[in-house]
């Protein structure tokens, strides 16, 4: 496979404690890497950044994006792949480059909450150096336009937990979109290249991971601005049907003890389960009904999808 690397001037000198690795895929990354350079002075070069650009093919944008980091005052390594590799293999690639002894996941439509987001992560790592944290998500920035507001509804009953409450259950809230991983603890789990498309190969691997190494949750989250309309989410759920069925394989007694599994179970005995499927969908993608009402047709919706699975 063809690959390409652009190094910025500062790439050279560093000696990072931390590599945030960034993976991206048709998207424009420039806005999230002058939010966290402008935490450059305060880092002296402890922490670098990655980016993986995954089979955009897009020349204009390499150019820019080139541009971009090179005036950026952290040490930045553009890695720019032919062809796309995929979510759990790109991110496996991203670590081969890392040269920290902490990886921090972060994917490329996250933004920051806090002006001290790394620093805040290089006193965790340099202090505690966990096998695994992770910083939370929040809907703080994220955009109010009325055809998102159904996966606003969806990510903050589901998704924006305090430490306190993903600690509850921690193997369960492990997202690769604002996770710091130590590097020996990598280097004995990562992400299963059987993972295709969208979907659960963050969740599967920290499944994994819990069983050898504490997982902690802190209080470091960054918005998750890329949300996505209700006819997005439902390609997305019918995408990650198989990933579903691998980690139910994989992990069983896990997966059981999980709603949406419990839910898939109840509605495989449903008689007519693909009218009913039909109905949840359309229920969700009509925009006269409640958003609530919408977000539960949604979650039913994904719950019969996978029930092909279960």
């Amino acid at each position: 496979m063809s690959t390409h690397l652009h190094d910025n001037p500062a790439w050279s000198q560093a000696t990072p404690t931390i590599s945030v690795l960034i993976p991206f895929l048709r998207d424009d990354p420039q806005g999230l890497l002058r939010q966290l350079d402008a935490e450059a002075a305060a880092l002296s070069g402890a922490v670098e950044l990655i980016l993986l650009d995954d089979g955009t093919a897009d020349a204009d944008l390499t150019t820019r994006l080139q541009a971009t980091i090179d005036a950026l005052r952290l040490p930045v390594r553009l890695i720019t792949l032919a062809a796309n590799e995929g979510r759990a293999r790109g991110r496996n690639r991203l670590t081969t480059a890392a040269r920290g002894e902490a990886y921090l996941f972060l994917d490329s439509d996250m933004r920051p909450d806090t002006a001290a987001f790394l620093q805040n992560w290089l006193r965790l790592a340099t202090d505690n150096a966990p096998a695994v944290a992770f910083g939370g998500f929040s809907l703080d920035q994220a955009p109010t336009d009325a055809r998102f507001a159904v996966h606003r509804a969806l990510s903050g009953a589901s998704e924006c937990l305090s430490a306190s409450q993903r600690a509850l259950t921690p193997e369960k809230y492990v997202y690769t979109s604002n996770l710091l991983v130590r590097r020996d603890v990598f280097a004995a789990e990562s992400f299963d290249p059987g993972f295709s498309g969208w979907g659960w190969e963050d969740v599967e691997w920290a499944m994994r991971v819990s069983r050898r190494f504490p997982v902690v949750h802190i209080d470091n989250p960054a918005t998750h601005m890329g949300l996505d309309t209700v006819e997005d989410l439902v390609r997305k759920f019918d995408q990650g049907a198989d990933n579903f069925a691998r980690v139910v394989a994989l992990h069983p007694a896990i997966v059981q003890t999980y709603p949406s599994y419990k839910a898939a179970r109840a509605l495989k005995r449903l008689p007519a389960l693909p009218i009913a499927r039909r109905l949840m969908k359309q229920a969700a993608l009509t925009a006269v009904l409640p958003v609530k009402a919408r977000a539960f047709a949604l979650r039913l919706y994904r719950a019969a999808v996978y029930a092909d699975a279960v």
